[in-house]
């Protein structure tokens, strides 16, 4: 039989939610996790957890709460985790704490918890409820979740275009399709990733940075020094230049090659290479997205050319586009926004669900979910 919950269950979970949205940058790889302890109608202790290797949220509101934890619910945005990691179980602190009952918005799918907590807390009878916001929690972490469940992270295509949906001159030349402000604006994409990947094509034509650049940290309550997402490139033969600055050694960095590939140049010392199969379109994929998950990464976010990003959406691997569109006309000679195999009927076009669609400067960002089959 389902649960009821009331008004007041659904308030305090939604405070908890607005608390675990401030790790949003921050606890990777670690889920984003809120806390409300309430005695009735009175709020006695949040918390959120803010990164790895520090308090989990429980502790926070249980510290904050003291005393007049002991008989109050306890509102939180995952299972409370019930073994020892980093830090002890939270589980065990709720029931040292004495609280009465604990609402839960959803599991932990990871498999040291699992359905551990709130069998603790139960069997030291505590009232254990779940499913309030359940869908909303989920989305916070949907990476998290990508993770433990299907074995690879949440894999955000990033794409850049003109209204003819052109992403660059016939020449490659594409500085700057979009105004500043879409530039700002994907700055808070990526320090919301665990890494960011490109491909060697990429690295040749623009030589990105793959950093997180803020003019102004996303919050007041995190230091820009944890926006330091993984940098990831996918280099088949390993002819990316010396001087190309993923390979500068001032942030974690990732190449994946073929087997059989040997460096052109120097530089890749600086980076961790890592060799998986390749067929004719180019590298495993699977296989790169299969070894960045047991690496802990959660959301990645593609920002490469139309091959890479086409073989993503080919294989089904691509669960979100950020698009942004210009204003501006490139004419048919410009380069393409994916390269995809031909399609013999219209019934076999991928469709994909716009979520979001807001204004940014002078032009217009599009937010879709791709579903897959």
């Amino acid at each position: 039989m389902a649960t009821t919950f009331s008004a007041s269950d659904h308030a305090y979970m939604a405070h908890a939610l607005r608390l675990a949205e401030l790790g949003l940058y921050t606890t990777q790889p670690n889920p984003r996790v809120g806390c409300v302890i309430a005695h009735g109608d009175e709020v006695v202790g949040t918390g959120w957890h803010r990164c790895a290797g520090e308090a989990h949220a429980e502790v926070f509101a249980l510290r904050e709460a003291g005393e007049r934890a002991r008989g109050a619910t306890a509102y939180v945005t995952l299972e409370p985790c019930a073994h020892f990691g980093k830090t002890p179980p939270c589980a065990d602190a709720l029931i040292a704490a004495g609280v009465a009952r604990v609402v839960a918005a959803c599991e932990d799918p990871n498999p040291r918890v699992a359905g551990g907590g709130f069998s603790a807390l139960r069997a030291a009878r505590i009232a254990v409820e779940t499913g309030l916001m359940r869908d909303a929690a989920r989305e916070l972490n949907r990476g998290f979740m990508s993770r433990l469940e299907r074995g690879r992270p949440w894999l955000r295509v990033k794409l850049a275009m003109s209204l003819d949906g052109r992403t660059a001159l016939a020449s490659g030349e594409s500085k700057w399709i979009t105004g500043d402000a879409s530039r700002a604006d994907v700055q808070r994409w990526r320090a919301r990733s665990s890494a960011i990947m490109t491909g060697s094509g990429t690295v040749h034509a623009d030589n990105p940075r793959l950093t997180v650049r803020f003019h102004s940290p996303p919050t007041d309550d995190v230091e820009g020094e944890r926006f330091k997402p993984l940098r990831v490139m996918l280099d088949r033969h390993l002819r990316t230049p010396g001087g190309a600055h993923v390979l500068d050694g001032s942030a974690p960095a990732l190449v994946f090659h073929a087997r059989d590939a040997k460096p052109v140049q120097g530089g890749f010392e600086r980076a961790e290479c890592i060799a998986v199969g390749a067929h004719a379109n180019g590298l495993d994929l699977s296989a790169v997205l299969q070894e960045l998950a047991r690496r802990g990464v959660n959301e990645l976010q593609v920002e490469a050319g139309p091959t890479l990003c086409g073989n993503l959406f080919a294989q089904d691997l691509v669960d979100e586009l950020l698009l942004y569109v210009a204003p501006i006309l490139l004419g048919d000679s410009g380069r393409p926004l994916l390269k995809l195999p031909a399609l013999e009927k219209i019934q076999a076009a991928r469709r994909l669900r716009m979520i979001d669609q807001s204004r940014i400067g002078d032009d217009l960002r599009l937010l879709y979910l791709c579903d897959h089959p």
